[in-house]
């Protein structure tokens, strides 16, 4: 089973189940979901007998599969912590928080399930900031740490919509994330070699990929000095120059202009792994 098999099987499953208890007598729904826990707890105690018998090296190759690790973090036998998985979801948004360079801290998650960020520095510089912090750095928090209810970034609250009965780790979260996703996030094909550069059309938008070694970034293609589109710009380890006026920028820290001195930087979007693939972020546009 793939992928989008699971996500459209525990869309299901949501489904059912919310028709149950939105029809069904109340001892019936508790009998359901009674049935649900039951057969939930023994596939856990199977899983857990499983890795019992694995080393820490093979567990940690079980991971590689996000259907495996979504299973492992539903019956909490995921091998990291909270905080070891918040911490390198936070890992991974770092390159879209433009100019605080990384600088985000984890206060921890509370007993109503509310994780706490602070931000280090001003968003000055930080092209689209809020939308970068809301629809990055909420969504890799939450897909790591499905006992989050919401994440609290410097007083800005998203919450999980709540149902009676969830089965992770495929459930609709507050983007609608499933077989199709909402909140602005597309899934891409990205084929850039080390090194290179991509344009893509997304949702009636052209974006410029780069590949810095492994680590892939996504802009707006469009100079914010001279409108020119920067596919055939020179990419010269993380410095990007318009082919166009020659402006440069800093493609790895959010595409912050380096020269001119006091340019508008690169509009930054929100990339990150989606499985076997990626998705990227364009806010205000939805999905086809």
């Amino acid at each position: 089973m793939d992928r989008r098999d699971a996500q459209a099987l525990s869309e299901r499953i949501d489904v059912l189940l919310d028709e149950v208890q939105r029809r069904a007598e109340p001892a019936v729904t508790e009998k359901v979901e009674e049935l649900v826990r039951a057969v939930l707890s023994l596939h856990g105690a199977g899983l857990e007998q499983l890795l019992a018998r694995l080393d820490q090296a093979q567990v940690r190759d079980l991971l590689t599969d996000d259907l495996v690790t979504g299973m492992l973090l539903l019956h909490d036998l995921h091998p990291d912590d909270v905080a070891t998985r918040i911490q390198g979801a936070l890992d991974s948004v770092r390159p879209y928080l433009g100019s605080h360079a990384g600088g985000i801290d984890y206060l921890g998650i509370d007993d109503d399930g509310i994780v706490h960020l602070r931000l280090q520095g001003s968003c000055e510089g930080c092209p689209g900031s809020t939308a970068t912090v809301r629809l990055t750095v909420e969504n890799a928090v939450l897909d790591a740490a499905p006992e989050a209810v919401a994440v609290d970034v410097e007083g800005m609250v998203a919450a999980k919509k709540q149902t009676l009965l969830t089965i992770e780790p495929y459930s609709t979260r507050p983007d609608g994330r499933g077989s199709q996703d909402s909140e602005g996030w597309h899934r891409v094909d990205l084929v850039t070699a080390p090194g290179q550069l991509q344009k893509l059309m997304v949702a009636d938008l052209e974006l410029l990929i780069a590949n810095l070694d492994g680590t892939f970034v996504a802009y707006r293609n469009s100079c914010p000095v001279c409108s020119s589109v920067l596919q055939h710009g020179k990419l010269d380890g993380d410095q990007l120059t318009c082919p166009r006026c020659t402006a440069e920028y800093d493609v790895r820290l959010a595409g912050r202009a380096l020269a001119p001195v006091g340019a508008p930087a690169l509009e930054a979007l929100p990339l990150l792994p989606d499985g076997t693939g990626w998705k990227v972020a364009i806010p205000g546009r939805q999905p086809a």
